[in-house]
């Protein structure tokens, strides 16, 4: 019985990180003008995504563009979307191979039957999910924090941590959880 709790909360886990990882990849709101200097008066809100740039123009007008050319992206923006393109995919295929491992595992008996090679597969791909989700929210996290202390950088082209970096951070951690519970389920 705990077993197909556990396969059940995991699948939970996953669905839900699965659904956060694709959320956090297409949101724009990855790095946000920071309001430095006590400027209380800010006519425009900047959002900076892996996809586009917004400009919210006194909250009444939202004006979003994509970023022109591939090849004009940093290097690293590059990655963290690769990194991002890979992960959904791949929560996508965990999240089917956790429903195919939860249908086929017998609850409740014990022995080779009971124990899927999907459950394994699951974990094994849960884990590597929110890993890949993790080092781009992080990089760029690590990246906002730095900046925003340098004093090198000049105030309009400080940023803030974005709702995108927040759910990417929760999305990692569910699927890493989901992942451990698969795992774990498989072990036993």
């Amino acid at each position: 019985m705990a077993c197909c709790l556990l396969q059940i909360t995991g699948l939970i886990f996953g669905g839900v990180g699965m659904v956060g990882t694709l959320a956090a990849t297409a949101m724009p709101q990855w790095r946000v003008s920071a309001y430095v200097d006590g400027n209380i008066v800010v006519f425009e809100t900047i959002w900076e995504g892996l996809w586009m740039d917004c400009i919210s123009q006194l909250g009444l007008r939202l004006q979003c563009k994509f970023y022109d050319s591939v090849l004009a992206l940093p290097p690293p923006l590059e990655a963290f979307r690769a990194l991002m393109c890979v992960a959904v995919g791949l929560a996508i295929a965990a999240f089917l191979l956790a429903i195919t491992g939860v249908k086929y595992s017998q609850c409740g008996e014990r022995g080779a039957r009971a124990t899927s090679i999907f459950i394994l597969a699951a974990g094994a791909a849960f884990l590597l999910t929110g890993t890949l989700v993790l080092i781009p929210v992080s990089w760029t996290g690590a990246g906002i924090v730095r900046d925003f202390y340098d004093p090198a950088v000049p105030a309009p082209l400080k940023r803030e941590l974005g709702a995108a970096l927040y759910l990417g951070w929760a999305s990692g951690a569910l699927l890493l959880a989901a992942g451990a519970m698969y795992c774990h389920v498989w072990c036993r």
